[in-house]
């Protein structure tokens, strides 16, 4: 039996020495009693310049209050992914976000355990981010030029004449006179934060800054003192630093990905939204801010409310003025267009004359599904212009990946009850049309109860 328990000690051992974050385990006394090696790089140490030493010994600048191990040694509740910087007794600075836990023996605490993550690197680049964003907005140097940099598409550049981009683009310039919230959704590579750019450009906010933020790119900490700033004592290591709200002020910040955001900050989220007012990390006091928000969504907004994903209250705050962009694959009409146009743009841009695409091209640019959207066309043409010598792209020039999906598409016939919605959406959509979007009267011309095109609208995500 001992023999067992010593093998399963060493495997548990060999485990936790392959995972790529820090693990430190302290014990009542605050003395380490397990460092590994992915601790020791993060925090630009040793393991043998911690095992058996305290803590604050280890890492002077911290303290028995700014210390997530020893917070969670005392008040023996977790901490989730807590945002701590400080420095080592090297003198070198670390931020990390710690995930830490308190050890239980029976119903007393023994030790504590903590997951670390390093983003040092990524908190510089954030804090660079945000400095030249503060120096590009500064008012003297308010240039047109450097707004360009920010905003550089206008409603000129959705390129398209489907029926669908037509109706965006009216909308575009309908929502630009406004500053309500506007809530665009779509797949990646569909245009979502060109139709955001131009939104900002066509509206009178057009002379001020268009902050764009990601909020599926950084850690939740990281990304609330990026979007509402920090005070000095804030939290280990915070300086006085203004967020993205305030820095967009009298402007457009662009919130990519919303639903990617921690629900914990889409609360925060709200309350800008209502009360026009954001409160750095660590202060007592709000600052007025007048700021457009622009978000997107990856799926559709009520799928990410029902998963979880969005807040309800912030799905109707946001939804005021829904913009759906239709993937590829529903206006390959368009395809000629947008080829044209990267084909023009691409020739400036690699140096070379480029004129068209064979007809074989063209026909498998319309039989491929492009799950990319407009971006995978582009970055297709792209790599196909690199590879032409002559004037015309031919397929041996296509992605091989393009060529493989269109062929087993070419040599498969559609699920039945895929082809009969797609041709079900396209008469609704003609109705509407038609109708001028009056549902009472698309359902009777369509024959159906008004309910059962509610539905139907749902369903196929049309508005």
């Amino acid at each position: 039996m001992l023999n067992n328990i010593d093998e399963l000690n060493q495997n548990l051992k060999a485990i936790i020495e392959c995972i790529d974050e820090g693990i430190h385990i302290i014990n009542r006394e605050g003395i380490t009693v397990y460092y590994n090696e992915v601790a020791a790089e993060l925090d630009g140490l040793e393991v043998n310049e911690v095992i058996g030493k305290h803590i604050l010994s280890v890492f002077p600048s911290l303290t028995e209050e700014t210390s997530t191990l020893l917070t969670v040694l005392k008040t023996k509740k977790p901490l989730k992914e807590k945002q701590q910087t400080f420095t080592n007794f090297k003198g070198d600075q670390i931020t990390t976000v710690n995930s830490t836990i308190p050890i239980f023996l029976k119903d007393e605490v023994i030790g504590a355990l903590e997951v670390s993550k390093d983003i040092t690197r990524v908190k510089e680049l954030s804090e660079k981010i945000i400095d030249l964003q503060k120096e590009l907005y500064h008012p003297r140097d308010d240039t047109k030029e450097d707004r360009d940099v920010m905003a550089p598409y206008t409603i000129s550049d959705i390129i398209g004449a489907d029926p669908q981009i037509e109706d965006i683009r009216s909308r575009i310039l309908m929502v630009s006179k406004t500053d309500s919230s506007v809530l665009i959704y779509g797949e990646t590579g569909t245009g979502k934060e060109l139709v955001a750019q131009s939104i900002h450009n066509a509206s009178r906010r057009r002379k001020h800054p268009f902050i764009a933020q990601n909020c599926a790119a950084m850690p939740e900490t990281l990304l609330e003192s990026m979007l509402f700033g920090t005070v000095k004592g804030g939290f280990t290591g915070a300086r006085n630093r203004p967020g993205l709200f305030e820095l967009a002020h009298r402007g457009t910040i662009f919130l990519d990905e919303v639903n990617s955001m921690p629900v914990s900050l889409q609360a925060k989220l709200l309350r800008i939204l209502e009360e026009g007012c954001v409160r750095r990390i660590g202060s007592i006091h709000s600052k007025k801010v007048d700021v457009r928000v622009v978000a997107t969504a990856n799926i559709e907004p009520w799928v990410a409310v029902e998963e979880g994903q969005l807040r309800k209250d912030l799905y109707y705050r946001l939804n005021v003025f829904p913009i759906r962009m239709p993937p590829l694959r529903e206006r390959k009409g368009d395809i000629p267009l947008l080829v044209r146009h990267f084909i023009r743009k691409l020739n400036s841009k690699l140096g070379k004359k480029v004129k068209g695409v064979s007809p074989r091209v063209m026909e498998i640019f319309n039989n491929y599904t492009w799950p990319g959207n407009v971006r995978e066309l582009e970055n297709a043409l792209e790599g196909a212009m690199n590879l032409a010598e002559g004037e015309v792209i031919q397929p041996g020039h296509l992605p091989h990946h393009i060529i493989y999906r269109t062929k087993k598409n070419e040599d498969a016939l559609p699920p039945l009850k895929q082809h009969l919605e797609h041709e079900e959406k396209k008469m609704i959509e003609k109705a509407l049309r038609k109708c001028g979007g009056n549902i009472t009267r698309a359902a009777e011309l369509l024959n159906i109860p008004r309910q059962t095109l509610q539905y139907r609208l749902k369903k196929f995500g049309l508005k």
